[in-house]
């Protein structure tokens, strides 16, 4: 008889969190793959049936849709925006994106966020209706106008929302474990008892691979804004829910399964301002999906050509995004994520974010204080400075954990597990409702091809 040998080898994760002694551990520390995937699916399942479930998401879940990390970022909008044939006397590389060099020289922790909020903040002092400063005298011989400095602005903000601008496959494939981990994931989340408290969907991300999935799936949400043709922002629909009539002879109602809350942080790609009020309307992406397969001097050819017609509101990538959240509607999107945080019996899972945000990670460490709220980090990188910072945590009681690879895992098969991938497909708890979907959707695939076939051999009679 064969055995399956690969179930006795060490399970390629680590769970570290406070263990029964105080102690932060490793809480699967010598199980071997069978047994470790069961006692962390048991866990899981038991965390996501919390009264009040958050979830948090940064870039981190969009890399395999082609989403960039921050360092791939920067380069690719420096040089697409140095590429553009529009680019003013005064923003020759030699001149601002030299000065952001040599700032970046004198202090080295500088990045691309720090660059950003320089230029965005001497926009601003210059052109703001009260402020008492005509210009900003810049550092070397470089004296851009700011019309220069607002049009780097401009264009870095378009190059930012062009690089975020993916799509999400339209069909899954035949298998639960290779369809888009947007898919598993919500599938999975939103499979909770009809007893329990809605799901809440943080995210920090300006792309819509949320909002896709959740209309493949069919899953209703409230985003925030009300109307589908021209909607507006307006915060009172996440007090609503959805809800639709039991049997007549009953009188009563029954609440609708699928739904959850999303919230985007910072803004997305759909938004746009107008007049005085902030609207949504989700456009085309099909001219995006070769924007990152482009040179940066084709890149910046396209965006001549589309970023006009595409205006949309988000928060750069800068230091000052906490004032920046200040303002509507950022300020009741950032004021519900601290309320439900504060909320009893709270499950916070954070997928894709490494605790770069000051303004978002004071929020997340100030409600450590709830008594009651458990967090799990899922960490992808075993060095990762974010695992350090979970095990600080432990002072504030036994209610943070981080999933992360086993240092051999990771040296082996780097960024393969504790990924938002192989979070969303292989650690959280299956559910029988995904597996329908799929078969529904392979369904539908087959009658799609039969119609095809038909139509040919039609064509050819």
């Amino acid at each position: 008889m064969m055995t399956d040998t690969s179930r006795e080898a060490p399970t390629p994760y680590q769970l570290i969190g406070p263990s029964d002694s105080g102690e932060v551990s490793d809480l699967l520390d010598g199980q071997n793959v069978k047994d470790a995937k069961h006692r962390l699916q048991a866990l899981i399942a038991e965390w996501l049936r919390m009264e009040n479930l958050v979830v948090l998401t940064g870039a981190g879940t969009s890399v395999t849709s082609g989403g960039k990390t921050m360092a791939n970022l920067e380069r690719d909008v420096l040089e697409t925006v140095n590429e553009a044939t529009t680019v003013p006397a005064g923003v020759v590389k030699d001149n601002v994106f030299k000065i952001i060099e040599a700032r970046k020289a004198e202090s080295p922790k500088s990045g691309f966020e720090d660059w950003l909020s320089f230029l965005v903040n001497a926009s601003h002092l210059a052109t703001a209706a009260a402020s008492p400063f005509s210009g900003v005298r810049w550092k070397g011989t470089a004296n851009p106008t700011q019309a220069d400095v607002a049009w780097v602005v401009e264009r870095a903000g378009q190059s930012i929302l062009s690089e975020c601008a993916l799509t999400l496959p339209e069909a899954p494939a035949s298998g639960s474990s290779q369809i888009a981990p947007h898919l598993s994931f919500l599938a999975k989340l939103v499979a909770r008892e009809s007893n329990l408290g809605r799901a809440h969907l943080f995210t920090l991300n300006y792309d819509t691979l949320f909002e896709q999935a959740l209309e493949l799936l069919g899953i209703q949400y409230f985003d925030g804004f009300t109307g589908r043709a021209d909607a507006r922002f307006d915060p009172s629909v996440y007090g609503l829910d959805i809800y639709y009539p039991g049997e007549v002879a009953e009188g009563r109602v029954r609440r609708f399964d699928k739904f959850l809350h999303l919230y985007k942080l910072h803004g997305s790609i759909h938004w746009y301002v107008r007049g005085d009020e902030l609207r949504a309307r989700h456009p085309d992406l099909r001219p995006f999906r070769d924007y990152r397969a482009l040179t940066c001097a084709e890149r910046a050819a396209k965006l001549d050509s589309l970023a006009k017609s595409w205006p949309a509101v988000g928060i750069l990538p800068t230091a000052n995004k906490f004032a920046q959240t200040l303002s509507m509607p950022f300020a009741h999107l950032f004021r519900s994520f601290q309320i439900r945080l504060s909320a009893p019996q709270t499950f916070l899972l954070v997928l894709g974010y490494g605790f770069g945000d000051d303004h978002v990670t004071r929020i997340i460490e100030t409600a450590l204080i709830n008594p009651s709220l458990i967090m799990l980090v899922v960490e992808p990188d075993p060095k990762s400075a974010t695992i350090e910072r979970i095990r600080r945590y432990k002072d504030l009681g036994k209610r943070a954990f981080v999933l992360t690879p086993t240092d051999a895992a990771f040296a082996a098969a780097k960024f393969t597990h504790a990924t938002f991938d192989d979070f969303a497909r292989s650690v959280m708890p299956d559910v029988q409702w995904l597996e329908d979907f799929l078969r529904l959707r392979r369904f539908e695939q087959q009658i799609a091809a039969g119609l095809k076939t038909d139509t040919a051999d039609g064509a050819r009679t």
